[in-house]
């Protein structure tokens, strides 16, 4: 179990998110423990974590800093990458003894055009600045001077992290002759500049992330674990010959979607489709969508420069449909033609007047453009 609740006592060992390929903690399984335990009272986090996916750690973070009792998070191991962004919730953070910190940018891997890899360095650039934020709110450094440490891939000890105000203390020895903890296993042989005990740990055990796999604090969408299939598709699927097929078919209808995505040039929607278990057909259609709300955008775009570039991601993620963007580009187009109608300073061209006359010329325009709105 990579999530452990024990009285008011919760363990997160593992990678962050839900990867198929080995155990790991999730944002909703952290709720859930956090709900357990109450949430007026104080809770103890043990961390152990070479890092994973870049939003869930975000994510994560933002569900134990919202809890209302006192935060004690002890690292124990490692908190690495995405593992580190969790830490900072902490009210009081502790390193025990012989355990690392490690902070970077997060990275990623994109499939596409020139513009899909456009839009993964904005993403990635917003996503590092939002994580130096929450770095600098625990360390008391400034927002710049965490993501130069973000930039270096900064690995610490205990007392490193203390003086540097990621960590308030460092755990007092043990006296039980008890082990230490070991760290999570984790290939890291994937960050630049990991410790070499790490590195040489990896390389012994051969620790390894599935291929493909981008690096642990990767923004880049990753597939869920397989969910399990109700009890009536699974009857006789017992054998290993059965499960392995299975396997494969699920395996089989991922990679599917993720063409289909790749295909309509939106291959950051793969990840949400295949966790909502759509079939083919489905993920055709909202890719198609998709596309087709890319290109409203982008030739709406040609007309308001002020429109966000990343306002059809906007479109996309809040789940609006290729006619409720139409509508809201048009209400945009329409409230600046007619500032532009009542600007003393701009004279109307003759016949033109007010917000009718404004709406009336927009629709010409989108006419012509191709993304003529209805009334």
């Amino acid at each position: 179990m990579a999530v452990l609740v024990n009285g008011s006592e919760i363990t997160l060992s593992g990678s962050v998110g839900d990867l198929w390929f080995e155990d790991g903690f999730t944002a909703a399984e952290v709720i859930a423990a956090l709900a357990q335990v109450g949430d007026g009272n104080d809770v103890t986090i043990r961390l152990n974590s070479g890092g994973g996916i870049a939003t869930e750690g975000s994510a994560i973070h933002a569900a134990i800093a919202r809890h209302k009792g006192t935060k004690t998070i002890v690292i124990e191991g490692v908190a690495a990458s995405a593992g580190s962004l969790i830490a900072m919730a902490g009210d009081i953070v502790e390193m025990a003894l012989g355990s690392t910190m490690m902070i970077h940018d997060p990275s990623g891997l994109t499939f596409g055009t020139a513009a899909d890899h456009e839009v993964t360095l904005r993403a990635l650039n917003a996503m590092a600045d939002a994580f130096a934020g929450v770095y600098a709110a625990k360390s008391g450094r400034t927002a710049a001077q965490c993501r130069a440490d973000m930039r270096l891939e900064l690995w610490l000890t205990p007392e490193e992290a203390v003086a540097q105000g990621y960590a308030d203390r460092v755990g007092a020895a043990a006296n039980d002759n008890e082990p230490a903890e070991a760290v999570a296993a984790f290939d890291y042989r994937i960050y630049a500049h990991a410790p070499k005990e790490l590195v040489a740990l990896a390389r012994k055990h051969d620790w390894r992330m599935s291929a493909g796999r981008s690096p642990a604090a990767s923004a880049a969408p990753t597939p869920d674990k397989e969910k399990p299939m109700p009890p009536e598709q699974t009857t006789g699927a017992s054998t290993p010959e059965d499960i392995e097929a299975a396997r494969r078919t699920a395996t089989s209808a991922a990679a599917e979607i993720a063409t289909i995505c790749a295909d309509a040039g939106v291959p950051a929607m793969t990840a949400q489709l295949i966790r909502e278990g759509v079939t083919a057909d489905q993920a055709r259609a909202r890719a198609c969508q998709a596309k087709d709300i890319r290109m409203a955008v982008d030739l709406a775009r040609k007309k308001d420069t002020k429109i966000e570039a990343n306002a059809a991601d906007q479109y996309i993620a809040q789940g609006k449909s290729l006619d409720q963007v139409r509508a809201a580009l048009f209400e945009r187009f329409v409230a600046q033609e007619e500032q532009t109608a009542i600007n003393p300073t701009s004279p109307l061209p003759s016949g033109q007047e007010g917000p009718k006359s404004a709406t009336a010329s927009m629709q010409r325009q989108l006419k012509r453009a191709g993304m003529s709105q209805e009334a």
